[in-house]
């Protein structure tokens, strides 16, 4: 068995952690600034989870897929059958109903999500660092690498051109286009998921500008947003890689270091002509989250192999061994937690107002307590998991 890269497992398991920690609070009505989406354009630290976990899913591919053959089926089979398996899991937890039938209605059922998302990019990742491999071996390294980069430029230059580039080339005014062209309910992602998969299987949500839940102006993991995450993936593949080939610490932490910030400087500078938008996950959202990821993860990388400062380190690793597991858990009981009532009020909320909501006086630090207690019960899970050796893989 291959050795396992510590700071791979930790990073993980951190953007897990954080993940819990945004999406339970105790209520939604009183949350600290940084724990709350951007509402439309912008990033907050709530919008580093989703990509920070996409970018350590490419790392994990070129881990994973190094040694494997790109001429043998059970390669492909493996990746069709996990990318099945997330896409079942997803519409699982979109569908569930704790009453009967005990499932949605297949004509509203949210056919985009997290899980669909995680699946989709995990899909194309794979297959293109399978072609990728091809390529390094028929060719050389700097033809496979010459390739991945490509398809990146590619990814990243042609979502721009289609979402407002084109325009913008021909003399457009830049702020008309942006309020035109990337407005909550007027943008070409929100028209294609519209047209492809129908209002009916979009996003349920609260619109703060209507004031009421809606459906289908737009939808955050929308098929065509799918593709800019795809290249959040191959900039995880690309960290990979280093750990792969760039054999001495020093230079990989060098080489982490300057992706990092060579990323957030590109991202900065595009950033005026293509904001920054975790729903749209527009191409400088891309460069941004996936720069700040490697520079995190050279932190992590210097802590661990540098420092030596691991005792920390357990629980998170723990997470991370486990991390679609947590996900998939935490989202079930969530959702049983907010439908399921006790005295007319749902248990989440009963189960907050009775503990945190009652002995602390401000309600956003009442609220963020009780998210760190719902950590703290999937720290233990995971560290029981890891202890008995039960890994859940997909």
């Amino acid at each position: 068995m291959k050795k396992r890269i510590l700071s791979v497992d930790l990073f993980r398991g951190l953007t897990i952690a954080l993940m819990i920690i945004v999406n339970n609070p105790g209520t939604w009505a009183h949350i600290y600034p940084p724990f709350e989406h951007a509402e439309w354009f912008g990033i907050t630290p709530t919008d580093w989870v989703f990509p920070f976990f996409l970018f350590i899913v490419g790392t994990s591919i070129a881990l994973a897929y190094d040694k494997r053959p790109t001429n043998n089926w059970k390669t492909y089979k493996r990746i069709f059958s996990r990318t099945l398996k997330l896409f079942l899991l997803g519409w699982f937890l979109a569908g569930f109903k704790i009453k009967r039938p005990f499932f949605t209605d297949l004509h509203y059922l949210r056919i985009p999500g997290v899980l669909v998302r995680i699946g989709l990019v995990f899909f194309f990742a794979a297959l293109l660092f399978l072609l990728f491999k091809y390529i390094r071996e028929k060719f050389g390294f700097a033809w496979g690498l010459g390739f991945l980069i490509a398809v990146f430029m590619l990814i990243e230059g042609g979502y721009w051109y289609v979402m407002i580039g084109k325009d913008e080339l021909a003399g457009g005014n830049v702020s008309e286009l942006i309020e035109k062209r990337l407005n909550k309910n007027d943008n070409l992602v929100s028209k294609i998921d519209r047209k492809v998969l129908g209002v009916s299987h979009m996003w349920y949500h609260w619109e703060p500008d209507e004031g009421k839940r809606v459906r289908g102006n737009y939808d955050p993991e929308g098929l065509l947003s799918t593709l800019p995450s795809v290249a959040t993936a191959i900039l995880g593949i690309f960290l990979g890689l280093i750990l792969l080939y760039v054999q001495n610490p020093f230079k990989r932490l060098v080489w982490f270091v300057i992706s990092g910030g060579l990323l957030m400087g590109l991202a900065y500078w595009w950033e005026p002509w293509f904001p920054f938008s975790k729903k749209l996950w527009t191409s400088t959202f891309v460069l941004y989250t996936g720069g700040l990821a490697f520079l995190i993860f050279a932190l992590l990388y210097f802590m661990t192999e540098f420092t030596h400062w691991r005792s920390w380190t357990y629980p998170f690793v723990a997470m991370g061994m486990n991390a679609i597991a947590v996900f998939f858990l935490n989202g079930f009981i969530a959702k049983i937690f907010y439908r399921a009532k006790i005295g007319g009020h749902s248990v989440h909320n009963w189960l907050f107002s009775h503990t945190w909501g009652e002995w602390v006086a401000k309600p956003e630090t009442a609220s963020l307590i009780y998210a760190l207690s719902v950590l703290m019960f999937y720290i233990l899970l995971s560290i029981y998991l890891y202890r008995k050796k039960i890994f859940f893989k997909v």
